[in-house]
Order: structure tokens, then C-alpha cells, then sequence
């Protein structure tokens, strides 16, 4: 890893403050990133941008290369005129994030935005012409017009030949070129909200699931790169077994990979896909990246994931040729294989200080045992805040988890007080993230505002509620000077 000690902030763009049911690449996108970066971060990691689909998850999405519509800034459209002043005024006005109201209201009001762009302009042409969004553009269509799984289409369609695509394409070519121009808006403002970051010295850590969903236009139109039966249904998905989340593990239906095709093209499909990425992120994170050392896979009719397989995995074949950086995350079942993918690599893994505190002085989640080649959080999107952490500990245990806190500052010399109070406990869980070996220090913005489980992103297991966090409004002045403090202190 190039960079040099550095602090950053994890938040999501679907969490930023705002009045429009979610948060967007608009002025509090912005505004944030001015922010954070005034106060001494100098990255910002988000979630996948993409458009979410089962269970609202960036980790479930209809197209692996899609922005989220849902972020484009409707303020941006009303400046474009595609809005009128009204229309905005009747966009239902809330702070909690519903993503079922979003559905059925955000799309009819991007729809009165298409119908005043002007489609043969020469810019939104360059960009159909260039295919970023062509197999996005079909999938959405066809969803739209015979709905259901891809699967369920007839079968010309269903397996992606070029004469019905061609069909598709010209007797919906007003509902196709609608899904276009939502690419086309959300490329446009990300590219200047990353351009802005750059410019004031804040760089972006985006991430890369692993898998794909099923119903989605990656597996739709390379249906030969995933282990499916004759008629394109999953024969194997991912998952993994029992661990520190789930007593019955994680079946996560994502389809499985079949390797020895990717393989015979040179892993093409990933190339083109890290390609993608670099394109919009300055780093890369892959998740569950201990699956491309050894995957666990599960039958399809399975109930849970306790009787899954693990298979071997492409392994450091999948980066030949990759330039850029990239962060692992490697947690859950690691083993001497991801450790030595890691070494091959030279890719920095993660460090959680939430997972570090079991009295076991070896623990490799402690700090004093890592080396800088990492990047250390307190907790991820997939954890509990470090105050709800602190709230659901009996007495007993918080007493506990506040001393072996203690004993670890001790031993990288810090005298930063603890208090008792599950805030003040987080407070001194982000000094000691900061005061790490890390090279890279990143704090989830729940962590460096002492919020409860209310304000956890993700509950792995648990199918509703997730992903809905939000901020109220932005971090304040006061709470971010005393931070811009601490990483004055650890980090330059």
C-alpha cells in the first residue's frame, strides 16, 4: 500500500443528511467531504454505489457496474430544468430512510425528469455508443416490461441471443433509453463529486462484492461464467459456515462462480470489472476477499449454510496484470491460505478493534500485534456500533472490555483517559484506532459520534431493517475539531 499514515471516515452515501428520503450526491455530499477533509481525513470509504436489490442491499445488486439511482441529486435536475420548482416541493419530504416509498415514488419523479432530456444530445450519445450501461439498460427494460426473474422469460431472452436483445432494445427504446439516462445522470455527478474530493486532497475507498445476485444482469448476460443448470438456475450458492455472526452461517444465495471458465479467458469479466472500479475509486476494497483463496460453497435447495463445501479458489492468478490498490477484507475463517494470498499480494488486510478484546493478549486484532501493512477500524457497516457494543455488555463484562482497552493504550503509550459511558468508550476505542500501526486508520461516522446499535448499518442474518441509517445532519464543528486533534496527534 503507497499511502502514507492517513485517517479515514467510513459513510455511506445513502446515510448523508438530506431532505429527500435519502442521501444523495448533492450539496451534503459535498459539504461532507469538505468536512471530514478540513479535520484532518484524508480518505473517504463508502459502501458499493450500485443499485441495490434484494433485502436493499449495495451487496445484492441488479448490474455489478450500476450507480444507484436513488443517489442522483434531484436539485442537480431541477438546475438541468428536467424538475420544475413544484415538483420538487411535492417530492415527499422525509429524514428516515423507507426504501419501499422510494420505489414507487423516485422513479416516477426521474421519469418526469427523463421526459424533458434531450436524448440526441451528443454527450448522453457518446455515453449509450461507449456500452457502460448496456447490459444494465437491457436487464432493466426487460424487468420492466415482463418483470419476474430472468429465469422465467422465454427462453430467446431468457438466454440473452442477440435477435431478441435486438427486439427488446428497438420495440422499448423509450423505456431502454430511460434506463440509460440514469447512468448517464449518476455517472455525471459522481464523477464531479470525486473530482471535487480529489481536488481538496480526500481520496474514495469504494468496494467490489465478491459475488453478484442472481437476478442480475452480470449473471443474465454471462450466464456461463457461474455454475447454473440448463435453464440458467443456480445449481451452487455462496454463503458462509457457522462463525462469530451467524450459529448457522450466512447463506447469502449469491450464485457461485465456475473458476475453470473464467480461467480460459483470462478472468476477462474481472479484469474489465476491476477496470470499472478504478475508473471511480481511488482504492479498492474487495470483500470477502478470503474467497478467492478457498470459497465455501452451498447447495442451492439448502435450508441454511451448515452443510456447504469449501472449493478452491483462482488465487493470485485473478490479479495478474491488476494495477491499482487494493485493500482485503479478510475477515471471518481465515487460514494459511489467505494468509499467504495476502503475502503474494502485498495487499493490506483489516484489522477490527471490536473483535480484539477476548483476553487473549496474542488476539491479532490487538494493535501491538499487527504490522503497518493494514488498515484498522474500530468496526465495520457488518458490526455493532462500539457504544451499542458497550450498552448490550452486562456489567461485569463492560467493566472487562474497558480494562483490556486500557491495557492496550498502555502498551503503545497512550494516556488518553476512558470513561464508562458507552460514548466515552467509543471515544477511546477511536484513539487507539488512530494511535495504531496501521498505515490506514478508518472510523465509521456512528463511532466518532458515540451512536448506539439504532444507528448500525447491517445486522448480517437479520433480513429486514438494514441499511437504512441515516445522519440527522452533519458532524459538528466542535466534535471534529476535537478529533482533527487526535489525528493530528497519531496520524501525521
Amino acid at each position: 500500500m503507497s499511502m502514507n499514515r492517513s485517517a479515514g471516515v467510513l459513510c455511506h452515501i445513502s446515510s448523508l443528511p438530506g431532505k429527500y428520503g435519502i442521501g444523495s450526491l448533492g450539496k451534503e455530499a459535498y459539504e461532507f467531504a469538505r468536512l471530514v477533509r478540513k479535520n484532518g481525513f484524508r480518505y473517504w470509504q463508502i459502501l458499493p454505489l450500485v443499485q441495490t436489490g434484494f433485502g436493499d442491499s449495495p451487496y445484492q445488486s441488479v448490474s455489478s457496474d450500476s450507480g444507484n439511482p436513488y443517489f442522483i441529486d434531484l436539485e442537480e435536475l431541477k438546475k438541468q430544468k428536467l424538475l420544475t420548482k413544484d415538483e420538487l416541493k411535492s417530492v415527499r419530504k422525509r429524514e428516515s430512510l423507507d426504501y419501499g416509498s422510494l420505489y414507487d415514488e423516485r422513479y416516477a419523479t426521474l421519469k418526469k425528469a427523463f421526459s424533458r432530456f434531450n436524448f440526441e444530445s451528443e454527450d448522453f450519445r457518446a455515453f449509450v455508443k461507449s456500452g457502460k450501461a448496456e447490459e444494465y439498460a437491457l436487464f432493466m427494460t426487460a424487468k420492466a416490461v415482463y418483470g419476474g426473474c430472468f429465469s422465467e422469460w422465454d427462453a430467446p431472452l431468457r438466454d440473452h441471443e442477440e435477435d431478441a436483445l435486438e427486439a427488446l432494445r428497438t420495440e422499448h427504446h423509450e423505456e431502454y433509453l430511460f434506463w440509460q439516462f440514469l447512468q448517464y445522470e449518476f455517472n455525471m455527478q459522481w464523477i464531479a463529486l470525486k473530482k471535487e474530493c480529489n481536488r481538496i486532497g480526500l481520496r474514495i475507498i469504494g468496494d467490489i462484492p465478491l459475488y453478484v445476485a442472481y437476478d442480475s444482469a452480470d449473471v443474465w448476460a454471462h450466464p456461463e461464467l457461474f455454475k447454473l443448470d440448463e435453464e440458467k438456475k443456480c445449481i451452487k450458492v455462496a454463503g458462509v459456515p457457522p462463525d462469530y455472526f451467524s450459529e448457522k452461517g450466512q447463506l447469502w444465495g449469491n450464485p457461485i462462480y465456475d473458476w475453470k471458465e473464467h480461467e480460459k479467458t483470462n478472468y476477462a469479466w474481472w479484469k474489465k470489472r476491476f477496470e470499472n472500479a478504478f475508473e471511480i475509486y481511488d482504492v479498492v476494497r474487495i470483500d470477502h476477499f478470503r474467497g478467492i483463496d478457498r470459497f465455501y460453497e452451498i447447495d442451492a435447495e439448502s435450508e441454511d449454510a451448515t452443510k456447504g463445501h469449501w472449493r478452491e479458489g483462482p488465487k493470485e492468478k485473478l490479479f495478474e496484470g491488476i494495477t491499482g490498490e487494493i485493500v482485503a477484507e479478510d475477515l471471518g475463517v481465515t487460514d494459511d491460505g489467505v494468509l499467504a494470498l495476502l503475502n503474494k499480494t502485498g495487499f493490506p488486510g483489516m484489522k477490527v478493534l471490536l473483535f480484539a478484546f477476548d483476553s487473549n493478549p496474542e488476539n491479532p486484532y490487538l494493535p501491538h500485534t499487527f504490522n503497518e501493512n493494514c488498515v484498522c477500524y474500530t468496526g465495520t457497516h457488518d458490526n455493532d456500533t462500539v457504544a451499542g457494543y458497550c450498552e448490550r455488555l452486562n456489567a461485569e463484562e463492560l467493566i472487562l472490555f474497558r480494562s483490556e482497552i486500557a491495557s492496550e493504550m498502555q502498551r503503545l503509550e497512550l494516556s488518553v483517559p476512558i470513561g464508562s459511558k458507552p460514548e466515552e468508550i467509543a471515544e477511546a476505542l477511536v484513539s487507539l484506532c488512530l494511535a495504531s500501526k496501521a498505515r490506514l486508520a478508518v472510523i465509521p461516522v456512528q463511532d466518532i459520534l458515540g451512536l448506539r446499535n439504532d444507528c448500525r448499518m447491517n445486522s448480517p442474518g437479520k433480513g429486514e431493517g438494514n441499511w437504512k441509517f441515516r445522519l440527522e445532519c452533519l458532524p459538528s464543528s466542535k466534535c471534529m475539531r476535537k478529533l482533527r486533534k487526535s489525528i493530528k496527534i497519531y496520524r501525521m
